[in-house]
């Protein structure tokens, strides 16, 4: 297998990313408007609900190994931009296990997410527009771009799509939370409410 295909292959996993992000915004402003999903979009909300934090897990654990491929084998170089993704993508698998296992977000876990995306937002800015920008340089120019996918995705474009699917894949896990804790079971209603 070529580098040029494990590359599209990261690609393509990103355009999947980007395709269930935009799904998954588009449906909660529909929940919003409405009140609610309609009917027959609640069997959706609630398997994604079931998978969320495995699923945000894989998506960590993927980009790290994928990262590391991309720098250990195929031996692309590593800008201070893309370190400092690698530095809030990295700490995300152990975050999301432990996540996946308590079967809760906690607020902490959003930090990491939250300034990766902000560091891939910059550094595909500095790709595209790389003279209005500064770039942090270790001694790789942040402005280089090294791959160009799709005619629209470059390795911080990828790093993106991965946090945006953590994101909203946190954000499923959440919501599914606070609906948990909001629906009562009969056995948990106290018993000078049912008397």
């Amino acid at each position: 297998m070529t580098v040029d295909t494990v590359v599209t292959f990261f690609a393509l996993l990103a355009v999947a990313c980007l395709v269930f992000v935009a799904a998954t915004v588009v449906l909660g402003i529909v929940a919003k408007v409405r009140g609610g999903l309609p009917d027959p979009l609640l069997f959706l909300r609630d398997g994604f609900t079931e998978v969320a934090l495995p699923g945000a897990f894989a998506v960590a654990l993927s980009s790290t190994l994928g990262s590391l491929y991309l720098s250990g084998v195929a031996k692309y170089p590593a800008c201070s931009l893309c370190w400092a993704q690698r530095a809030c993508m990295y700490p995300l698998v152990g975050v999301l296990l432990y996540a996946w296992l308590a079967k809760k977000v906690s607020w902490w876990m959003w930090i990491f997410p939250v300034a990766g995306l902000g560091f891939s937002t910059y550094h595909y800015t500095l790709e595209r527009f790389p003279s209005s920008l500064a770039c942090p340089s270790n001694g790789v120019d942040c402005s280089v771009t090294l791959v160009w996918k799709f005619h629209f995705l470059s390795f911080p474009g990828m790093a993106w799509a991965g946090f945006a699917m953590i994101l909203a894949l946190m954000g499923i896990a959440a919501a599914g939370q606070r609906r948990a804790a909001r629906t009562l079971a009969p056995d948990d209603v106290p018993q000078e409410l049912t008397t």
